[in-house]
């Protein structure tokens, strides 16, 4: 059976900084017509970073949607046009002050496909260095955190770690 749903409209309901949301109608296998409300995202990166064999750095965050601080590994938003190596680079240093010359691609996750075509490029940094110093954007309040690599699984299997990208990467490194 092809599964494919063809469209059939599309109407933009919001343009915004970060995303944009499209109704969609489509036409469905079997012959029927539905909607589908759509997310559309420019992507973002995801990076495993390694400051030594043992010790991954992760971020600290107060994410408003689900209203708590997720433990996350550093990731950013890619910009229109963006290569996502440099993404990966530019976000590690802007998340934990540290560069690396040593980044590895991972792969790609799609982050929630029933309603939102971002991709996640996972990337994993090893032999880091001091970059400037700063941490997070104007508006980013981030906090930096060693966990030892060998905790990371327990930490995930007790709730600790919840941030979907982060586990993933996980399974990918």
């Amino acid at each position: 059976m092809d599964y494919t749903e063809k469209t059939l409209n599309v109407k933009k309901i919001y343009n915004g900084k970060i995303l944009d949301l499209e109704e969609v109608e489509v036409l469905l296998p079997d012959g029927k017509s539905s909607k589908r409300e759509i997310v559309r995202h420019n992507g973002a990166v995801a990076v495993i970073a390694y400051k030594d064999a043992d010790t991954v750095l992760f971020v600290e965050q107060y994410r408003k949607a689900v209203e708590k601080v997720l433990l996350e590994i550093p990731a950013g938003k890619i910009e229109k046009g963006e290569d996502v190596m440099l993404c990966a680079m530019r976000e590690l240093e802007e998340e934990t002050g540290y560069k690396s010359d040593n980044l590895t691609y991972l792969g790609k996750i799609v982050a929630s496909p029933g309603f939102c075509d971002e991709y996640i490029h996972i990337f994993k940094a090893e032999q880091l260095y001091p970059g400037d110093g700063t941490l997070g954007d104007e508006d980013e309040f981030i906090g930096l955190r060693e966990v030892k690599a060998g905790d990371v699984k327990g930490m995930i299997r007790d709730g600790s770690i919840e941030d979907a990208k982060t586990i993933c990467a996980f399974m990918m490194a």
